[in-house]
């Protein structure tokens, strides 16, 4: 049973919020401030965490923020009133795995809910005795790799934890070495979604897996105007 944070200061928005999502069978904690909220995420382990934006104390674009510095990875959404195009667009560059404006309906709610647990659902975790890599969880390309299920990247004696959207389109990739992939294919993949705001999205995981990547001199993602990516490894 997935476990969701609400992170909420309209006390009735709130609990319709919680009422709707429980009765779709998941766990609800909810917060009503974006201090509570980080709090809460420092306690708990959640598989997806629902922000409005303009909160008391923090706001959510702040908390999701904070949630990055502190390597918290968990999916996110925003559910705001904040609907001008810049507010999307910073909403998606940090890193949101949705984001739905007010006024919306609860049904429409909990089917984007499930719709990002899906594609972010974790296999489960092996038993303590067995939970060392096993070695089809690493990829290899390069002088890099990539431990999948514990979302780390090696590159030139560095290690970074990646975001799980990062980890997936970096798979991606080494899955399909010098292939053109797609924009659409790749956002049909990821987030079952070609729209203007998740390609936005996209450019942003491109940029900060180039950076993490660019040590590595064998390695480069290139785009194909027009078309796509392709991922380049030297021989």
């Amino acid at each position: 049973m997935a476990h969701i944070l609400i992170v909420e200061d309209d006390p009735s928005l709130g609990f319709l919020l919680q009422d709707s999502l429980e009765s779709a069978g998941y766990t609800v904690t909810l917060c009503t401030d974006g201090e509570q909220g980080l709090a809460a995420l420092g306690a708990n382990a959640f598989d997806l965490c629902v922000l409005d934006v303009m909160l008391p104390k923090l706001d959510g674009f702040t908390l999701a923020q904070e949630m990055r510095k502190r390597q918290v990875e968990v999916p996110f959404m925003f559910l705001t009133a904040k609907a001008m195009k810049a507010d999307r667009l910073q909403g998606f560059e940090l890193g949101c795995d949705d984001y739905l404006t007010k006024p919306f309906g609860l049904e429409e709610l909990v089917y984007r809910v499930r719709a990002i647990l899906r594609r972010t659902a974790r296999q489960p975790e092996t038993k303590p005795a067995e939970a060392s890599t096993s070695v089809s969880d690493i990829l290899q390309f390069g002088a890099s790799s990539l431990e999948f299920r514990n979302l780390l990247l090696h590159v030139a004696g560095q290690t970074h934890t990646l975001t799980d959207r990062e980890a997936e389109l970096l798979r991606l990739f080494a899955q399909h070495p010098h292939q053109l992939l797609r924009r659409e294919e790749i956002l049909q993949r990821l987030w079952q979604d070609d729209g203007y705001f998740v390609g936005r999205s996209l450019d942003v995981f491109i940029s900060r897996l180039r950076k993490y990547l660019q040590p590595d001199s064998s390695l480069k993602i290139t785009t194909v105007h027009g078309r796509g990516y392709k991922f380049e490894v030297a021989e």
